[in-house]
């Protein structure tokens, strides 16, 4: 395909691979070349592709309503709300949306109006360093990598504080703070993982001063860590929590939720596509079978192996990486600094397994939540012969 010819804006640097069709963590381009994908469409495609049930789901969805508008009431959107209270274990209001960055703008205009209503005039945000929060101007903004922040989109948003480290946090604080947003674990950023009684603490602090957790979850929620929200990994109750990516499957849907059930009025926000009946229709199955992927024990035996797994490539390409990081099936492992990530992802390519580069010269693993053993075994296979063609 010549890219000159082509009548697409240039936002992507693709990779030459188109894709025919899929079968869970499988994917097939149109000579029937098969590849393990261990992106998922980066975290989107919690259930695998071709997944049977959420196809029928959709099929089923599609033949009755598509779409009415939120003028009127969406059942399936009700239900996804209580759903989503439901395994989250607490109070939780929603708000649907179609992206994660919409999701994260939504939390940022209910922290703003909550400063402004509870404590005149508080309306900053702090942020992480190594952060993403999206690429609309205000969650760009939050973003705290300045050298996102592309001179050619400003004046950006003002508002946004952003800490070197978990601990510097309190120290930002100030009179006019409303929140704080971060990642648990931080996807663009290198799959870090924060510490737990870090987390802990700083939740603890913010409540006593009345300062909103805002917990990114749009690529470690909908299970991805292990737990339904990586804040339940944790033990915390954020007052707005983000999801999006796996949510849909597939489809696209954003979410805000929040425990301040009161905070928005008719007008203050809205979507014309936000939480129609395929999306929320869609999430409901997806969560269905996610839950039962949970309570099987499955989920949790998938990340044992993919855990072992990793500890066993570091093992035995010790000039290669480091040390692994993340949690449950959003995981990357470290590499050495001669070595460039681009060019292992490009590798694999080739070999027939599909990998994503992160921050922090990090290797990402993001496979289907449904990914089998045999499809688990068969992409560590491809890896290795990958780094055997890098390193020999």
């Amino acid at each position: 395909m010549d890219k000159k010819d082509g009548f697409l804006l240039n936002s992507y640097a693709r990779f030459e691979n188109s894709f025919d069709y899929g079968k869970g963590s499988k994917l097939y381009d149109h000579s029937g070349k098969e590849f393990i994908d261990f992106t998922s469409g980066i975290g989107v495609v919690s259930v695998g592709h071709g997944n049977r049930q959420l196809s029928e789901a959709i099929s089923s969805q599609a033949e009755k309503l598509i779409h009415t508008s939120n003028l009127y009431n969406i059942e399936p959107q009700r239900e996804l709300a209580k759903r989503i209270r439901d395994l989250a274990g607490f109070d939780l209001y929603s708000f649907f949306a179609n992206s994660g960055t919409e999701a994260n703008e939504g939390a940022i205009k209910i922290a703003r109006k909550y400063g402004q209503l509870k404590k005149r005039n508080r309306y900053k945000i702090i942020t992480l360093k190594h952060s993403f929060h999206g690429r609309t101007l205000a969650s760009l903004k939050a973003t705290a990598q300045i050298d996102m922040h592309n001179s050619h989109f400003g004046p950006f948003p003002d508002g946004f504080v952003y800490a070197e480290t978990l601990s510097e946090i309190p120290h930002l604080v100030d009179e006019y703070t409303a929140g704080v947003m971060i990642e648990l674990v931080q996807g663009e950023g290198g799959v870090e993982a924060l510490p737990v009684n870090q987390v802990q603490s700083l939740a603890k602090e913010l409540k006593e001063k009345d300062i909103l957790l805002m917990i990114d979850e749009v690529q470690t929620g909908v299970y991805r860590t292990g737990e339904f929200l990586a804040s339940n990994l944790y033990g915390i109750e954020p007052d707005i929590v983000t999801l999006a990516k796996g949510l849909g499957g597939g489809v696209p849907i954003g979410v805000v939720a929040t425990k301040l059930h009161d905070i928005f009025q008719p007008g203050d926000h809205g979507s014309t596509f936000g939480g129609n009946l395929l999306a929320t229709s869609s999430a409901l199955k997806v969560l269905e079978i996610l839950n039962i992927e949970k309570k099987s024990g499955e989920l949790n035996r998938k990340i044992a192996l993919f855990d072992r797994k990793l500890e066993e490539t570091i093992a035995k390409f010790p000039r290669v990486f480091t040390k692994s990081v993340g949690a449950g099936l959003m995981r990357g492992i470290g590499v050495v600094s001669s070595i460039a990530v681009a060019d292992i992802v490009k590798e694999a390519n080739r070999e027939g397994v599909l990998l994503v580069k992160a921050g922090r010269n990090r290797l990402r693993f993001l496979p289907p939540l449904t990914v089998t053993i045999e499809e688990i075994d068969k992409g560590f296979e491809r890896l290795h012969n990958a780094l055997n063609n890098i390193t020999t």
